[in-house]
């Protein structure tokens, strides 16, 4: 079945079209989906608005369509869960990820924390052609790297250290990264929802 996903992140599109690519779910991108504003509390929250964003627009096209939306963020312990909620807008929304990630090292550094305990968080939701809701959540535990590792992924991943792998998760083969990280989690567990309730369409 057709489903549009409402980013307009490259990486993330990319991503989702690989974990949902053994589903019936086909993702592609809808170029004219225009962004809600996003709360500051809950990654659920941020999906289901964005998720009911791009349903109300293609909706107003009369494009009718399944839809998906993800929202995402990076925690780190001893910036009391920062960056959170905000990661997409962590430094400034221009700022390009590599000075991004350059800064979330500074600031830990200048924290002086010891701990150095992180983790991913996924949100996706899922909105099918009658217009019934499916959620999931997901997590994967990690650390921030001393420095930038690796060229492979988007967004944090080169200071995301995976200790099972050694690796961060920019260094890790997308396969890999794949079966174990946040989104790919939440994506399993939101795929086997979606096919018991026999949601969806053509």
């Amino acid at each position: 079945m057709r489903v549009y996903v409402a980013t307009k992140n490259s990486g993330k599109l990319r991503e989702l079209e690989a974990l949902f690519a053994d589903t019936p779910l086909a993702l592609a991108s809808y170029a004219r989906y225009e962004d809600p504003a996003e709360g500051d509390v809950s990654y659920a929250d941020n999906a289901a608005l964005k998720a009911r964003a791009l349903h109300a627009q293609l909706a107003r096209a009369g494009e009718p369509a399944n839809v998906l939306a993800d929202d995402s963020g990076l925690e780190v312990r001893a910036l009391g869960g920062r960056p959170g909620v905000l990661t997409a807008y962590y430094g400034g929304a221009e700022l390009p990820w590599d000075q991004r990630r350059a800064k979330l090292l500074r600031e830990l550094d200048d924290a002086g924390a010891a701990d150095r305990h992180a983790r991913f968080v996924c949100a996706l939701h899922f909105i099918d052609l009658a217009g019934r809701e499916f959620a999931a959540l997901a997590t994967v535990e990690g650390e921030i790297a001393p420095a930038q590792r690796g060229a492979l992924g988007f967004s944090f991943d080169p200071v995301f250290f995976y200790p099972p792998a050694g690796l961060t998760f920019a260094e890790m083969p997308s396969a890999d990264k794949n079966r174990v990280s946040h989104r790919a989690v939440a994506a399993a567990a939101l795929a086997v929802a979606v096919a018991r309730a026999g949601a969806g369409g053509p």
